[in-house]
C-alpha cells in the first residue's frame, strides 16, 4: 500500500508538472506573439527623408505664415496681425496688382483645364486603341517636352514666336495664314493665351499618361461585356470608359489647380519678371517674386511677400479641401 500509495502520489506530481509546463509554454507563446519585436530600422530610414523634408518644406511654410503676421517698424519685427492682409486687400496700389494676377492666375488655370486636361483624356483614348501602330512612338514624343527644362522650353518658343527671326511667320505663309500672324508675346489682349498654350504642350504629356494608365486599369471582363451588348468605338469610351476613369480625371484636375497656382518659372522665362506686356502675364509667382525679392527699382519687402505667399497657401488648400471632401466623395462610388 505504502508503494500503491507512493506511486500515486509520483503520478500526481507528474500531471502536476505537466500542468505546469503546459501553461508556461502557453504563457511564454502569448508573450511573444504579444511582444512583437520593434521595428526600428523603418524609423532609421525615414529619418533622413523627414529631416529634409521638414527643412526645405515644413520649416520655411510655418516660417513664412508666421512672417505674414509681422511687419518692420523702426527697424525692428514687430506683431501686426492682419495689417498686411489689410494692406494688400484694401490699399489701391496693392489690391489692384494682386487682385490682377489672381484673375490671370484663374484665367491660366482655367485654360489648362479646357485645352490640356481634354487633349491629354483624347491622346489617351487614341493611345489605348488595341493594335495601334507606333503608340509607344507617340507616347514617347508627346510625353517628351515634359522631360525639358522650362528655361529650353521658353527661349525655344520666344525665337518661334517672335516676329523679327522666328519661324512662325514662315510656317504659316507655306499655309497661306501669314496674314493672321501677329506678335502674339508682345500683345497684351493675346499674352497670356500665348504662355497659357506654351505650357499646355509643355505639359499635356502628365494628363496622357496618367489618363492612359487609368484606362488600361479597366478590367477586360467590362469591355468585352460591352461590347457583346453591341456598345464599341467612341460610344464606348464614353458610356463605360469615361465614368470609370473619373477619379484619375479628378487627380488630373487637382494636380493642374496646384501647379497652375505655384506657376511661375515659364512666365519668368518667356516674359521676364514684370510678366508683361502691361503685367497682362502677371501672376501670383511673379508677384510674390518681385515683391519678396524686389526687381529693379521696387525694394523687397518679405513681409508682404509672405503676405502674398500665406493667400496663395490659402487658395491652394481650399482648392484641395474642396476636391477631397466633396468632389471626391461624389466619384468614388464609379470606383470597384
Amino acid at each position: 500500500m505504502a508503494l500503491s500509495a507512493f506511486g500515486g502520489g509520483s503520478s500526481n506530481e507528474r500531471q502536476q508538472r505537466a500542468e505546469t509546463m503546459t501553461d508556461a509554454t502557453v504563457s511564454e507563446a502569448e508573450l511573444q506573439v504579444e511582444r512583437r519585436p520593434r521595428r526600428w530600422h523603418i524609423a532609421v530610414f525615414l529619418l533622413p527623408a523627414l529631416v529634409v523634408y521638414s527643412a526645405v518644406m515644413i520649416l520655411p511654410l510655418f516660417e513664412t505664415l508666421r512672417l505674414s503676421f509681422f511687419n518692420t517698424v523702426d527697424g525692428q519685427s514687430t506683431f501686426v496681425g492682419l495689417r498686411n492682409f489689410q494692406t494688400l486687400f484694401g490699399d489701391a496700389r496693392w489690391a489692384a496688382d494682386f487682385w490682377n494676377a489672381l484673375k490671370n492666375n484663374f484665367f491660366f488655370f482655367v485654360i489648362h483645364m479646357l485645352v490640356q486636361n481634354p487633349i491629354g483624356i483624347a491622346l489617351a483614348a487614341l493611345l489605348s486603341i488595341p493594335r495601334l501602330r507606333g503608340a509607344a512612338f507617340y507616347r514617347t514624343a508627346i510625353f517628351l517636352p515634359t522631360l525639358l527644362s522650362f528655361v529650353i522650353v521658353g527661349f525655344i518658343w520666344k525665337l518661334i514666336l517672335s516676329p523679327i527671326w522666328g519661324v512662325s511667320p514662315y510656317l504659316m505663309d507655306l499655309v497661306g495664314l501669314k496674314s493672321l500672324f501677329a506678335p502674339w508675346l508682345g500683345k497684351p489682349n493675346s499674352a497670356l493665351i500665348a504662355v497659357s498654350l506654351i505650357s499646355v504642350w509643355q505639359y499635356v504629356g502628365i494628363p496622357m499618361m496618367l489618363i492612359y494608365a487609368a484606362l488600361l486599369n479597366i478590367p477586360e471582363e467590362v469591355i468585352e461585356a460591352a461590347e457583346c451588348d453591341g456598345v464599341t468605338g467612341w460610344a464606348q469610351f464614353f458610356k463605360i470608359k469615361l465614368p470609370l476613369i473619373l477619379p484619375a480625371i479628378g487627380i488630373i484636375s487637382i494636380l493642374t489647380f496646384v501647379g497652375n497656382f505655384n506657376a511661375f518659372d515659364l512666365v519668368y522665362t518667356v516674359q521676364g519678371a514684370l510678366a508683361g506686356p502691361d503685367g497682362s502675364t502677371d501672376i501670383l509667382g511673379t508677384l510674390l517674386y518681385r515683391t519678396f525679392f524686389g526687381f529693379q527699382l521696387q525694394l523687397g519687402d518679405r513681409s508682404m511677400g509672405a503676405t502674398i505667399a500665406t493667400v496663395m497657401f490659402l487658395i491652394i488648400l481650399a482648392g484641395v479641401s474642396l476636391y477631397l471632401f466633396v468632389i471626391q466623395r461624389r466619384i468614388r462610388r464609379y470606383q470597384f
